[in-house]
């Protein structure tokens, strides 16, 4: 074996003998412990905390430089970018994790089992962020602590990390900061670790994220009820009329009706690699309907290369307390999940033209957030370089995903910042991600700091090549 293999087995091993010892498990008790709610603003110097007594003490002994920025649009949401500076020559990598969590919901968690205090049991770490995003995260530095460590204090590239704090509220004053921070956040590629895999055996390496489009119906006809025995049949009902808008904006078999919300064609490129992959599968993964959605297409192929338009909330009087009178209003919160060809910038002027054909004139459009859908060419060298370093870590064939069929703000990174972009999950379908329970499988994280501890040493050492190879590919595809 070859001094360079040698040396990175060395690493790998150093990464996992870490967690043998209980060195990530040390960690994540740690930062979970920081009640980093973005939804609640009294939680907003935890934050702070976070950064100055987790994060940067981290980064500082692996010799980054850390400064914490403002958020231009949400103050209560800070970042923090560090760099680690090695040589102007050596490929540049930026990378990614937020600190914040959605809510803890304590009260709803099994008996004996707080958010804020992680419990092992069995193969599970319980707790508010063990798998988004706080254990994802101190996986991907403590690997690259460990290549450090093996190359005696050197990575052999440039590293940049960007940490954000508002995720879990639409990462509020992101796009903002990679505009203005664009010269401190140049770099040759993106690497970072969200969402989960397609099961906890195996690796999985996505290439960007559906966008999404948050969308409000409305109809405001009156401004009380009105009796529906002495009223009924001689005014609108705003809950019949929203139904129907509804039902004509989606089948009863969840196919989009709109065509200016479908997407393209699935390409062949995205059915090859979706071929042979299933959707979940795991103990507390939901029974897939597998005559729902997209005729033509496998479950996978429509949460991943398709658009689905789903109804979140709907309001019209009180269901729990009906009462015999004509709601005056009735809302619905929908939202339309899409891939890259979307027609998505122009999706209330599709909506309201929909509706107008239906008779449906009445129903008032709002939308309410949106962000783009992202995917990094298949055939990008970046990606044949991750799949192959994947697979000599760990002896698995990774799951290549074009795009995560939920959403990271990866067009911040892709579309500002113009870089290849690849997402290595940590965690996996039945971890909870949200809910109660949230937890993250043991295996998998020590799995996933020898991955990872591959990745960087392989980014040291053919880093440099496969930019060339990058910038050869795009300039023939400019051609």
């Amino acid at each position: 074996m070859r001094q360079g293999q040698v040396l990175r087995s060395q690493a790998i091993d150093t990464a996992q003998d870490y967690f043998d010892h209980g060195g990530l498990l040390s960690d994540v008790q740690r930062r979970v412990a920081f009640h980093t709610e973005s939804q609640e603003p009294g939680q907003a110097a935890t934050h702070i905390a976070y950064f100055q007594q987790e994060i940067i003490p981290t980064l500082q002994r692996m010799g980054f430089h850390c400064r914490i920025l403002d958020n231009p649009v949400a103050p209560l949401a800070p970042f923090l970018l560090a760099e680690r500076h090695e040589d102007n020559t050596l490929p540049t990598v930026l990378s990614y994790g937020h600190a914040d969590v959605v809510r803890g919901d304590d009260i709803h968690w099994h008996t004996g089992r707080s958010p804020w205090l992680v419990s092992v049991e069995d193969e599970r770490w319980y707790g508010r962020g063990t798998a988004d995003n706080k254990g994802q995260h101190s996986i991907n530095l403590a690997a690259l602590e460990a290549v450090l460590q093996t190359r005696g204090g050197r990575l052999g590239f440039n590293s940049k990390w960007l940490f954000e704090s508002g995720e879990e509220i639409g990462s509020p004053g992101l796009r903002e900061i990679c505009q203005s921070e664009q010269m401190a956040l140049q770099a040759d590629v993106f690497i970072a670790s969200d969402g989960p895999r397609v099961s906890a055996g195996r690796p999985t390496l996505f290439l960007g994220s559906r966008g999404s489009v948050l969308i409000e119906l409305q109809l405001l006809l009156r401004k009380s009820g009105h009796h529906s025995g002495n009223w009924g049949g001689a005014l609108r009902n705003p809950a019949v009329l929203l139904s129907h808008a509804i039902a004509s904006l989606v089948n009863a078999h969840g196919v989009i009706n709109v065509e200016g919300l479908r997407p393209p064609p699935l390409g062949a490129a995205v059915r090859n690699a979706l071929s042979g992959l299933t959707l979940a599968g795991e103990a507390n993964s939901p029974q897939v309907d597998t005559d729902w959605g997209e005729p033509g297409l496998s479950p996978l192929e429509r949460v991943i290369g398709w658009n689905t338009l789903e109804v979140l909330a709907l309001q019209a009087g009180d269901a729990n307390k009906p009462v015999n009178a004509i709601p005056p209003t009735a809302k619905a919160v929908c939202q339309l999940r899409f891939v890259v060809g979307t027609d998505w910038r122009n999706t209330r002027q599709h909506i309201v033209s929909h509706l107008q054909r239906h008779g449906l004139e009445h129903v008032q459009v709002r939308i309410l957030s949106s962000s783009a859908a992202t995917r990094l060419a298949l055939d990008n060298p970046w990606v044949r370089w991750t799949l192959d370093s994947i697979q000599l870590s760990t002896d698995k064939q990774a799951a290549l995903l074009p795009n995560l069929g939920g959403t990271v703000p990866n067009d911040a990174f892709a579309d500002i910042l113009g870089l290849p972009t690849l997402w290595l999950p940590h965690s996996y379908p039945g971890c909870a991600q949200h809910a109660p329970n949230e937890h993250l499988l043991a295996p998998v994280a020590r799995e996933a700091l020898g991955l990872m501890a591959g990745i960087w040493w392989d980014l040291g050492e053919q880093g440099s090549q496969i930019i060339a190879q990058a910038a050869a590919h795009t300039g023939e595809n400019h051609v």
